[in-house]
């Protein structure tokens, strides 16, 4: 008689959806990356993700429904046809209007057709591009997994209509992301939060977007920055800060122009909406060049004396491929959990995560 399978527990449907997976790994001329997660226990509150959009998305599809619409938007709706799209439907409207003027909706049929050409021209470039979701959770354990969890499946929800919309992934993505980890003010939530309650839905972000000739662009939510590790001077070169934009962490600033500001408790209000001059960049410029992403379970980025540790594993590892990088990187970090145990300070150990992306 056959064994029962057992069905998963919750620890491990979350480990499964927060790890990366290692088929998912984008292939771009010229790049070489990889990453990983160790979580303390059964699961952790950290997330990485390769977003490969050729893997995930049917660009091919994309762009032709994009093209179609270009042409279909162009098209007067027949007299007593039914609506065909939401052109149509705008253009019936606005025939509902006192002084209704037919060369009005010509010049909105004309826009709406050219906006479905830039998103097919903007859907072409997902070919060549790859992402990289980094995100980590207050703590560690199933708390902090779920947590990363919900950002996990906002972030995703929100990439589909973002290509339908865009062709690409653009800052408002974000600034829902934030605003679904801030604390309502209306208590809906299933905890019953109040104002006077201290605990929160607390977690850093990183989302990047690859190139083959080097480029990553970015945006930063809380999280420590990246660092560039040159092959030729084999050592981290020094970002100029000022371009380097970081916004506190997912949920706790609500900008004073989104509608819904008073709807949320924030330590205050920032002056406006995500938008793309918070995109920070950074370009690998010699072969062997190293770009390095972490969660602080391996680096928090400050301490002067860990970057020292860090940067010379690199070095000693840095003619491998991302893959050996990755593994001497967490090799290390659980060299210092070890030692952290041994001097009684455990409470210490975090999850751990490391990326890296070489370039060719």
């Amino acid at each position: 008689m056959a064994a029962l399978q057992r069905d998963p527990d919750i620890d491990e449907y979350l480990r499964k959806r927060l790890m990366p997976v290692e088929g998912a790994i984008p292939h771009l001329a010229g790049v070489d990356m990889f990453g990983n997660s160790i979580p303390v226990g059964n699961v952790g509150g950290d997330l990485f993700e390769y977003i490969n959009f050729q893997q995930r998305y049917n660009i091919d599809a994309r762009i032709a429904g994009a093209l179609r619409l270009s042409r279909d938007y162009l098209d007067p709706l027949p007299h007593g046809h039914t609506l065909r799209n939401s052109v149509d439907d705008h253009v019936q409207w606005l025939e509902s209007r006192p002084g209704f003027d037919p060369a009005k909706a010509a010049e909105y049929r004309e826009a709406k057709s050219s906006e479905q050409l830039r998103i097919a021209e903007d859907l072409h470039q997902l070919y060549t591009t790859a992402g990289v979701l980094l995100v980590d959770s207050q703590g560690h354990g199933i708390i902090s997994a779920k947590i990363a969890s919900t950002v996990h499946d906002t972030f995703h929800a929100f990439i589909l209509s973002e290509l339908d919309q865009n062709g690409k992934i653009t800052p408002a993505l974000f600034e829902k992301i934030n605003l679904r980890l801030a604390q309502s003010v209306t208590a809906r939530n299933a905890l019953g939060r109040d104002s006077n309650d201290s605990s929160r839905e607390i977690a850093t972000m990183i989302y990047g977007e690859l190139r083959p000739n080097g480029n990553f662009r970015f945006v930063n939510f809380g999280h420590p920055p990246p660092l560039i590790f040159s092959a030729e001077y084999r050592k981290f070169m020094e970002i100029d800060k000022d371009h380097m934009v970081r916004f506190p962490p997912l949920g706790l600033e609500i900008p004073e122009d989104h509608p819904d500001r008073n709807k949320y408790f924030s330590m205050k209000l920032r002056k406006r909406l995500v938008n793309a001059s918070d995109v920070a960049e950074i370009t690998l410029m010699s072969p062997g060049d190293i770009l390095f992403l972490y969660t602080d379970g391996v680096y928090d980025g400050s301490d002067e004396q860990d970057r020292r540790q860090i940067e010379r594993v690199i070095g000693e590892h840095k003619d491998e491929p991302a893959k050996g990088i990755c593994n001497a990187i967490l090799a290390y970090a659980l060299q210092q959990d070890e030692h952290l145990r041994q001097i009684g300070e455990q409470d210490r150990i975090d999850d751990k995560t490391a990326f890296i992306i070489k370039h060719g």
